[in-house]
């Protein structure tokens, strides 16, 4: 689907950290976990790769990934300007492939907003960057009881395969501070 003409997309900002808090409690709410989030205005700002804003001077550096700061964000704003779809994410690296790759963390289009294509274009905006530093793959989880979502990405717009053999693996919390204590 084509996406609205005037529709732009950026990295955020730091003056964009409202508008990607508010869609990841969007997101938790739709994915039932609103009491899971912990983000914070404060903790995106410490932990997201910025872009430099249009205010600052054209020389003026944004955030190198690092670290404390190992995300980035694309922001969609649809033709009148209102922020409907965020796509955040992060580089990862296949050992197979000897090759860099982004995985998509999270990809959120407002209620509202969805069925105009700005899922696909975020996810355009990615493969583009992926195809650009000539990595090696672009790759993301989705909820198994989310089917609208599957039948999206394994539609003809993305084309992505579902990935049958392979079970995501977690740790956290408690067992995380545990399996660190095994590294003494």
């Amino acid at each position: 689907m084509p996406v609205p003409e005037g529709t732009t997309v950026h990295h955020a900002r730091r003056e964009d950290v409202p508008t990607i808090l508010r869609m990841i409690q969007e997101l938790a709410a739709y994915e039932k976990e609103s009491s899971s989030v912990e983000a914070t205005l404060e903790s995106l700002h410490n932990t997201i790769a910025f872009a430099p804003s249009p205010s600052t001077p054209p020389t003026a550096p944004g955030d190198s990934i690092s670290p404390t700061r190992p995300a980035r964000a694309l922001l969609l704003f649809t033709p009148s300007g209102e922020a409907a779809g965020l796509a955040l994410y992060f580089y990862n690296y296949s050992t197979w492939r000897a090759k860099a790759g982004i995985y998509l963390e999270d990809l959120y289009v407002r209620e509202n907003e969805r069925g105009h294509g700005y899922g696909q274009r975020l996810l355009g905006e990615l493969a583009k960057e992926v195809v650009g530093m000539e990595g090696g793959r672009l790759e993301w989880s989705v909820l198994k009881w989310n089917e609208p979502s599957i039948r999206f990405y394994e539609g003809p717009s993305v084309g992505a395969t579902r990935m049958e053999g392979w079970v995501g693996m977690r740790v956290d919390g408690e067992a995380l501070g545990r399996l660190a204590g095994r590294a003494v």
